[in-house]
Parts: C-alpha cells; structure tokens; sequence
C-alpha cells in the first residue's frame, strides 16, 4: 500500500460523520464514523453487481477493524446500485451487536462471533429464526512499537503476553535481548496501549495471548481489557496513533491502520523463523481456521499456535450477523444484495487491495449460499 493512500485511509479514519435516528448505527470501539463517503482504493466500478429490487436506505453497524474495508466496497456498490443509501458507523463490535439486537439496524460487523446469550436474544427481532454470524473479511492484528533505533523486532506469545501484562517493563529486559540478540535495545520505559471501548480486536488479541501463552495471561478473553496497567486509548485510530506518537510505546491494531512510520513485531512461533504480519501470512492462518457454528451459522475456530513457515497467529476474522430469517422486509432486498457483492470474487479481491486477507475459498463459498438463502 502507498503511503500516500494510508495517510488518506488513516485521515478518513479519524473522521467523524454523525448519522442520526434510525442510522444511529453503533459498534465495535471506534472514535470515528462514516456516511457515504470513506477511503479505500479505487475499485472496479461494473463489477458485476446485482441490485434487484434493493433500494432506500441500509443501516448497519458495528467492527472498526472493517472500516476501510466497507469504504472501498460502498464505493463500489453504491455506484453501481444507485437507489441504496448505505450507511456505516465503525463504533465498535460490542456496541454494533447491541444495535443490531435493538432492531436499530439491518446488519452488524462483529470481530466475535455471536454469544449463545446474544443468539437467544437475536430470536426476538429475527422473526421465527436467529442471527447467524457470516465470516466476510479477514486480516492480520499487527503489534505497532515505537522504540528508536529498532528497526526490526521479534516477540513471541510468552513476552507479548509479560508485556501487556505489565510484568516486563523496559524494553532492554533479559526475555526481548533473547529474542533480539543483535538489536541495541534502550532501557527506554515501555508504554503498552490496550484499546479502552468494547472491541472484537482486543478480543481476538487476548484470545491469542490465551491461547498460546496461557501460564502468561490468566485472563479470559473478551472485548474489555481485564489485564492490570498500561494505558489506553479509543479505537483502531487512537491506540495507532498513540504508538506513532509516544517513545517506548507497544499496541495492537489492524494491518490498515499500521504505516506513517509505525513498526511491526516479527512473531516467533513454532516455525522456523519469525513471522510478518501481512495479508497473505494472515491468510495462510486462516486457512486452518474450523467452522464451529451450527447449522447455517459460521462461526469460526482460528489455530493460534500454528506450525506452518509464514502462518501468522493473531488473526481477526470480522463477521457480518443478520438474521438466518426474518429480516426486516424493507431493508431484505438491500441487505442480500450487498452482501451478495462482498461475498463475491470481485468483493473479496477488494480485500488485499486494502490490507485485509480474503476468506478462504472452502469458507466463503458457504458464505454465498447461506446469503443467497437469507429471507
């Protein structure tokens, strides 16, 4: 990615567009909005596109971590479909599953999959059904740092997990020089950043912590920070700039919102050298992903401790959740359309345009079934 459309993709993150009554849409965490507009590159504009009936205006809500994602597919979308108005509002996970259970929207973008408790409350506004989660874009969470004069570094789970645990406190501690044998490591204070607002990215972080590193983190994971210490900031955008800004600083944040001079860790995992993080290494974890969710539901199980040279563990997988059936009638037509698109080939090859890794094929091509069969 050029770093001139990061700094355009990172601008229109820290933006702010309100969206009022009914598209009061909230979400996963984030300090900004987005109507119509947004960032993204540019895309094909006849990608095959079918519009239907769709029309009016499409509420939805919910994971920061797609927002660009959404804002190169609106692009697209909108116009080629002309007669839908959609409207996202990148607020975080926790908060978008919140409006989508209120019937205040037709869809939501979620980092997590659906709670069993969420599932049963979904059966109120899902009309004789239930929400189910549909797997739709995937990517690396990158771990930003800011230690002058480390232009290359590698962490494993164990050090990542005494970090943001607050036991390992400088950066020239005896556990990174192991790892870091020809790196000039200052004894510079390290300052790590946890995400303050609900989030599917501190969820999927912790449950990488959890899940190979389990003695290092006794946390359970979730969307709200548990761990003791560090500090903490409000969304993507603002645990990403505060690293940018802040010596000695360490946080984690999807791939798009890295660059402008931000470094990533290097992770040390059961293969024989360490890991970048980028879409296709984001990818190929993915990959070994399992659907655990039931029936037409598809939600997934992620490998965090994987084998594979250039497997790369701290993955997120955002979810759209809609209703299985009964969706409102008046959003229904606009609601498959849409997804129909980003389900699609031309849809999911936006993704790496973007810095997010597509679904696997085995995957979506569940995906496009069960959203053709959405009523």
């Amino acid at each position: 990615m050029k770093l001139q459309r990061k700094n355009r993709l990172r601008a229109l993150s820290l933006g702010a567009i309100a969206v009022s009554g009914a598209l009061a849409l909230t979400a996963c965490g984030s300090d900004d909005t987005s109507g119509n507009g947004g960032g993204g590159k540019e895309t094909n504009a006849n990608a095959n596109i079918k519009c239907d009936d769709a029309k009016g205006q499409l509420a939805a809500s919910g994971s920061s971590a797609q927002k660009n994602a959404i804002d190169a597919w609106r692009k697209v979308y909108t116009t080629n479909c002309k007669d839908v108005q959609l409207n996202y509002n990148p607020t975080g996970s926790g908060a978008g599953i919140t409006a989508f259970l209120q019937g205040q929207t037709a869809f939501a973008g979620s980092d997590s999959a659906l709670k069993p408790e969420e599932i049963e409350k979904s059966k109120k506004i899902c009309t004789n059904s239930q929400a189910i989660d549909l797997p739709m874009v995937g990517g690396p969470i990158a771990i930003g740092y800011n230690v002058p004069g480390v232009d290359n570094l590698v962490l494993d789970a164990k050090t990542l997990a005494d970090i943001f645990n607050d036991k390992i406190k400088t950066w020239d501690d005896k556990a990174i020089e192991k790892l870091n044998p020809d790196a000039k490591l200052p004894s510079t204070k390290i300052q790590a950043f946890h995400r303050s607002d609900e989030s599917g990215t501190t969820d999927n972080f912790t449950k990488y912590l959890k899940g190979a590193a389990p003695s290092a983190w006794p946390y359970e994971p979730g969307k709200s920070w548990e761990a003791k210490g560090g500090q903490s900031a409000n969304g993507s955008a603002g645990v990403a700039g505060q690293v940018k800004q802040t010596a000695g600083a360490i946080s984690y944040f999807e791939l798009s919102y890295a660059g402008d001079g931000v470094q990533t860790v290097d992770l040390k995992t059961g293969a024989k050298d360490p890991v970048k993080a980028t879409v296709d290494n984001a990818s190929k974890a993915i990959s070994e992903a399992k659907v655990v969710g039931k029936g037409k539901d598809l939600a997934l199980e992620l490998n965090y401790k994987p084998t594979a040279e250039g497997a790369y563990p701290i993955t997120l997988v955002t979810y759209e959740v809609v209703c299985e059936k009964g969706n409102k009638k008046d959003t229904l037509a606009a609601t498959k359309s849409f997804l129909t698109y980003i389900a699609s080939e031309d849809g999911q090859n936006v993704l790496k345009e973007n810095d997010y890794a597509p679904i696997p094929s085995e995957i979506i091509t569940k995906v496009r079934s069960t959203v053709a069969s959405l009523s």
